[in-house]
């Protein structure tokens, strides 16, 4: 095995992680880990975002294993903690199978310090899976949850292969007036600013102001280090506590639900357990973030738009602020959902609107964050780039403070601008609502309790997601889940798996199919909520599932159901 000296300059190479923060984040099966997922484009774009790839030939290359043997000749780690240097953590390195996903796949684990020296996996040394398919994920273990490090990976290559090389960029500097005119940029709309400026108001007096923040995984915190501190959502609560709490802002409460993988679709049927806690809390400002997550939203806005009346109506008359985040190929669904904004005169905020623009920029030409800074993958922002999003809502509550107060309040008595025949949708599971429907579970009579994690409001720990749920097991026979339930329209939460364990269920709704529900689409063990029908009249109608022919001995969890009377 050549040392890293002789990789460094005999070898081209670019970086897949460069300084990145890693955390370790606690797992229900294994040692807590960050994981970075490879699969699909995510590393071909952490190619052309971290390490500069622009060669066509080598970015198609690492989409499968056989490509990757091809192209590299090793991979570099260093693994630098500020606060245990004498500490391991161990790499790893998965090829996803193409027989079972997890399990049939290559999986190298190697030892790296903490003291920043580089460790190197070379390829012809390792014994590879004939099942190899596509390169998975690398993770990075720890001893304890909580931990904080920094990463780099190096991609070096075989001979025949080159990239440029690496270049690095001049930190974000927060303070100049450039980046304060790029958050400047971000106020898609004041809107009506009656019930957010009376929030404020209330929050300089000193009573108890709730701000809740709803959405998918950037509102979850993916990437942010820590991810419970470290993102948008705290952030920017602490820094409207600072704006407008009295002694140190004791009086502003924090409430977090955002759930990675999932669209509006699902934020509506749990936005009465999520936010308002089964009524326990009222919330002054509600900030919902589903721009770059409704693309699954079956509804095509009608869901958003339910939800934001779900919010709006509360007799607290709480105020909504609309927030559109951006993925790393410029693209949000704003132009879709806007139109509910403008509709209700709410504020939005765009964080595509701040900075598309000048990603296209050279730093001589006025560049102030780049892509490489802000997004962390494909999908997430780096700290910095929670940091911006938090700026922007810092900048939407300044303005807010400085204007008048409008003479009146938002409408809401007016005809929805895409639907609103959800707004009024409730959380049917095990334990909620049971007085809605007759269940018999049939053959899905236990508890799944390996489900999707979310660290909720400023925990660490991750939230199960729907534990009240009906599961179907090979121990549990065959009988069908079978309900009657009197509704106008239903949304099946089921949970969806990476596990070869699990496998379809048949739906039908009065004794027609109306779905098959995959829990392999997607994959990995989060919530997929699908709409079952949508109908105008109230009504009772029988649902039906059961396991599909040839998965009568595999797994299938419904997680709950969302109904509207």
């Amino acid at each position: 095995m050549k040392n890293r000296e002789m990789l460094r300059k005999e070898r081209s190479f670019f970086y897949v992680m460069h300084q990145d923060v890693i955390e370790a984040t606690p797992r229900t099966l294994g040692r807590p880990s960050q994981e970075i997922y490879l699969a699909g484009d995510r590393l071909k774009y952490k190619a052309m975002l971290t390490g500069g790839v622009a060669d066509g030939e080598i970015l198609k290359l690492l989409e499968t294993c056989e490509g990757m043997l091809k192209l590299v000749h090793s991979i570099g780690v260093a693994v630098e903690s500020d606060t245990d240097r004498e500490g391991i953590v161990h790499f790893v390195y998965q090829n996803w199978g193409k027989q079972d996903i997890y399990n049939s796949g290559t999986c190298i684990r190697i030892p790296c310090p903490k003291d920043g020296t580089e460790v190197n996996i070379t390829f012809e040394d390792q014994l590879w899976s004939p099942d190899d398919d596509v390169p998975g994920k690398i993770a990075f273990e720890f001893d304890r949850p909580g931990e904080i490090a920094k990463a780099t990976v190096k991609f070096y290559l075989n001979d025949g292969y080159e990239v440029p090389e690496p270049v690095n960029e001049p930190p974000v500097d927060f303070a100049s007036d450039e980046y304060k005119h790029l958050i400047a940029r971000s106020l898609m709309s004041m809107g009506n600013n009656k019930r957010l400026k009376a929030a404020i108001d209330k929050a300089k007096r000193g009573e108890d102001v709730t701000i809740a923040y709803i959405g998918g995984s950037i509102t979850q915190g993916a990437c942010a280090k820590p991810i419970n501190t470290g993102c948008y959502a705290y952030r920017s609560y602490l820094l409207f506590k600072r704006m407008f709490g009295p002694d140190g802002g004791r009086n502003i409460h924090f409430i977090k639900a955002g759930v990675g993988g999932t669209p509006s679709e699902l934020g509506v049927v749990r936005y009465d357990r999520d936010i308002l806690r089964d009524g326990a809390v009222k919330p002054d400002i509600v900030i919902i973030e589903f721009g770059v997550n409704d693309n699954d939203d079956e509804t095509k806005g009608a869901c958003y738009e339910s939800l934001c009346l779900k919010a709006l109506s509360a007799d607290n008359k709480p105020a909504v602020i609309l927030l559109f985040s951006v993925f790393y190929n410029d693209w949000n669904l704003q132009d879709r959902l806007a139109p509910v904004g403008w509709h209700y005169c709410l504020p939005m905020v765009s964080i595509k609107d701040a900075v598309v623009d000048q990603f296209r920029l050279t730093k001589s030409e006025g560049n102030i964050i780049s892509k490489r800074q802000y997004f962390y993958d494909i999908y997430h922002p780096t700290n910095d780039g929670h940091t911006l999003m938090a700026d922007c809502l810092a900048y939407l509550f300044a303005m807010a403070d400085k204007a008048e107060m409008a003479e009146k309040d938002i409408s809401l008595d007016v005809p929805p601008v895409i639907g609103n025949d959800f707004k009024d949708i409730r959380l049917l599971d095990r334990i909620t609502n049971t007085d809605a429907a007759i269940v018999d579970m049939g053959g899905f009579s236990e508890k799944d309790t390996e489900l999707q994690l979310v660290e909720m409001d400023a925990d660490l720990h991750g939230t199960p997601q729907f534990p009240n749920n009906w599961m179907h097991t090979s121990n549990t026979g065959n009988e069908s889940f079978r309900m009657s339930i009197e509704s106008r329209s239903l949304i099946l939460v089921f949970k969806d798996s990476g596990s070869p364990e699990f496998g379809k269920a048949d739906i039908f709704v009065d004794g027609c199919h109306v779905r098959t529900a995959d829990p392999h689409i997607i994959n990995w063990t989060h919530c997929n909520a699908i709409l079952l029908y949508r109908e105008q009249a109230l009504r009772e109608h029988t649902v039906e599932i059961r396991m599909a022919q040839g998965d009568e001995g595999k797994c299938f969890t419904i997680l709950g159901f969302g109904y509207s009377v």
